[in-house]
């Protein structure tokens, strides 16, 4: 019972937890570097009321499902900067899911994938859609020959609106399968 607490408890610190703290430091140190030079210099009153000069407001609606919520948009240069719920809209009535809240990200986002690639010896190229489409469709093709149309699993969008969910059910019909559900299940 007459035991030092302090020997007991272990005063090792494992590699992950050191690295851990020693980032936390390192941002810590840059940080304050900034803080306490000249580098940033406060807002103006014009600046905090206006940081996008010349922008303009464009109302478009949210592409995250196929709900339609509407957005309102600020372009500054050709560049979507900020955006807003469109108060005055009858689906949204001036609100957002938290998907919608984000659009703005997702728009912007480097990962975004903006024209077919193909790996290639590793490395990812781009290709036309047209040379996309044809491959997609012979591998589709060669794969319903060998295997039979329940090969495929026909996964619908939350973005689909009424005419494009029933085009997709129906070319899983012509496929010749069953085999479609909605991604809301997954």
């Amino acid at each position: 019972m007459g035991k030092n607490i302090l020997n007991d408890l272990s005063l090792k610190m494992g590699r992950r937890n050191f690295l851990k703290l020693a980032s936390l430091g390192a941002g810590v140190g840059a940080t304050s570097m900034f803080a306490s030079t000249n580098t940033l210099r406060e807002a103006t009153n014009d600046e905090i009321k206006n940081p996008f000069p010349g922008s303009k407001k464009v109302k478009t609606i949210c592409s995250i499902c196929s709900a339609g919520c509407g957005i309102v948009a600020e372009v500054h240069n050709g560049v979507w900067v900020r955006q807003d719920v469109a108060q005055d809209h009858p689906i949204s009535e001036g609100s957002h899911c938290c998907k919608g809240i984000d659009q703005i990200d997702l728009v912007k986002s480097k990962q975004r994938v903006k024209f077919p690639l193909k790996k290639v010896a590793g490395k990812w190229q781009r290709i036309s859609w047209e040379k996309a489409i044809s491959e997609i469709s012979e591998k589709m093709l060669k794969l319903r020959e060998e295997n039979g149309p329940d090969v495929a699993m026909f996964l619908g969008s939350a973005k689909f609106n009424l005419q494009q969910a029933f085009y997709f059910r129906k070319f899983a019909a012509m496929w010749g399968t069953n085999n479609i559900d909605h991604v809301a299940r997954i």
